[in-house]
């Protein structure tokens, strides 16, 4: 999703350097995937690093059937 949202964004300024006719709006809207997809792929990152402390917290935590220590 990202890398369409990229290639559309090129394509939207693309004309601007070159002199040429603006694109239609559809790529305008498209160009807007490339923040939507970085949107995904932070919230797939947080989602991994709260999974993984989870993991982390079960594994250090004590077992609750152990005798109490003293």
């Amino acid at each position: 999703m990202f890398l369409v949202g990229a290639l559309a964004t090129l394509a939207t300024v693309l004309p601007l350097f070159l002199g040429t006719h603006p694109l239609p709006w559809e790529f305008y809207w498209m160009s807007m995937l490339m923040g939507a997809g970085f949107l995904i792929a932070g919230s797939g990152v947080v989602r991994s690093v709260l999974a993984q402390r989870r993991q982390s917290e079960a594994v250090t935590a004590p077992s609750p059937s152990a005798p109490p220590a003293g």
